[in-house]
């Protein structure tokens, strides 16, 4: 018997004022079975720091075609390509010939860490990529905050990063590993 996806309903608002971008974003989240909460509410964040009119959420899970997250250009040229978690490095560098940009969001504290020292190296080649982790702290924190209706903003200001649903408030810790906006 196969599971179906679990929906998430989502109201972000996204107030970035480095890039001056201000926005209300309704989405719909397919949580499929195999994903933890954890790794969607990192999609979810990704998409919060780089939303746009043409952000869009790939078909999840096992699609190896497509990106955790994409933006195409009116042509459908993928201007930029998001994954998440430790996606490895031919999918990466594969992502990073067909993209004007590439986002990597790692997690998963000391295995993410493992994950970086194996294939820095390899991927140090491609110039249009940006390689973020997240912090443990950042992730339980955001995790704990999946329910199937959610109100988000967050909140870019110099570099600083906060997440917030109802009166929870999550400062949000990357650190860049390679590349950067």
């Amino acid at each position: 018997m196969a599971l179906n996806a679990t929906i998430f309903k989502v109201e972000l608002n996204v107030a970035d004022m480095d890039r001056f971008y201000y926005a209300d974003h309704s989405l719909t989240i397919a949580r499929h079975p195999s994903e933890t909460d954890e790794r969607m509410m990192v999609r979810l964040l990704a998409f919060a720091l780089h939303a746009h009119d043409r952000l869009e959420m790939g078909r999840g899970i096992g699609m190896v075609e497509e990106a955790d997250l994409w933006q195409r250009d009116l042509t459908g040229r993928i201007e930029t390509w998001i994954d998440v978690g430790l996606p490895d490095d031919k999918r990466v560098r594969k992502a990073s010939g067909q993209s004007e940009r590439v986002i990597v969001y790692a997690y998963g504290g000391r295995g993410a860490e493992l994950w970086w020292s194996k294939i820095k190296s390899e991927l140090a080649r491609c110039r249009n990529l940006s390689v973020y982790a997240l912090s443990r702290e950042t992730t339980d924190a955001i995790t704990a905050m999946a329910q199937p209706r959610m109100e988000l903003q967050l909140l870019v200001q110099e570099g600083d990063l906060w997440l917030a649903c109802g009166d929870r408030r999550v400062l949000v810790v990357r650190e860049t590993w390679q590349g950067g906006d």
